[in-house]
């Protein structure tokens, strides 16, 4: 299967320059029609239990689209289009070839140098009942539990992504300010007041195959799909094959080879 739109590439000094002052940088179309059917096909089969899970993580998505709301911990629940995220898809022979395609890898090997590993490959869903609120946050942190944090995300729009189905807002040039707080993950409400982040909240609607680059300190959110259909994204974190897992309580996770 050809996942890459012929002829696609990015100038990558462009690219990159963009990314390095704002913390996000848009890449383009990349995917062909037949990658995106094949993906978008996947995601729904391993939803509906209709494809073997490989090991994979669920998270079943509220019904009241409240962050508060979401419930951790209970893997697959049963055949449903309303999952929140499946995790761990590197284990997926489709999703693992997008995530290797040969443009990621030219922005992995500028990035993070030529040996790199996937801290997550995930699954971002929106469904069309809405989904839920992601609030502002950063993607790092004490809470990821590694010894630096990845600083490359890779996002993949799998449908259309207008501001009313939720798309990725950022606020650029928020992550040469560092974490918010040493934890990571979501952003108390007083600091994204103090930051003015409603005002300065740059919305990026994306085209299905359209792909983002993301620093994993920029502040970003999502808010609900209204379209009524789904809204689902494929979303990978690389970093350096250096990196260590600081973990305690289990043994110390080993990753997955990007490419």
């Amino acid at each position: 299967m050809t996942m890459l739109l012929p002829g696609a590439d990015v100038d990558l000094e462009e690219v990159l320059a963009h990314f390095a002052e704002h913390g996000y940088a848009r890449l383009g179309p990349l995917m062909s029609e037949e990658g995106l059917e094949s993906l978008r096909q996947r995601s729904d089969d391993l939803m509906m239990g209709r494809t073997p899970d490989p090991g994979l993580f669920f998270q079943l998505d509220t019904d009241t689209g409240s962050y508060r709301d979401l419930v951790f911990g209970r893997g697959y629940q049963g055949p449903s289009l309303n999952y929140r995220k499946i995790e761990k898809l590197e284990k997926d022979e489709l999703f693992l070839q997008w995530l290797r395609n040969r443009v990621f890898q030219r922005i992995a090997d500028a990035l993070l140098g030529t040996r790199s590993v996937i801290y997550r490959a995930v699954l971002m869903n929106k469904a069309s009942t809405g989904g839920t609120v992601l609030p502002w946050h950063q993607d790092g942190g004490l809470f990821w539990g590694l010894d630096r944090d990845p600083k490359l995300q890779i996002w993949t729009a799998l449908d259309d992504t207008p501001a009313e189905a939720g798309a990725v807002e950022v606020v650029g040039g928020s992550h040469l300010a560092g974490l918010a707080t040493p934890l990571g993950g979501v952003i108390p409400d007083p600091i994204v007041r103090a930051r003015g982040a409603e005002q300065a909240s740059v919305p990026l609607a994306a085209r299905a195959g359209e792909a983002l680059l993301l620093h994993n300190y920029v502040w970003h959110r999502s808010l609900v799909n209204h379209t009524g259909h789904p809204r689902r994204a494929f979303s990978v974190c690389y970093m350096s094959a250096d990196t260590k897992c600081t973990r305690k309580k289990r043994a110390p996770r080993q990753f997955f080879p990007a490419f």
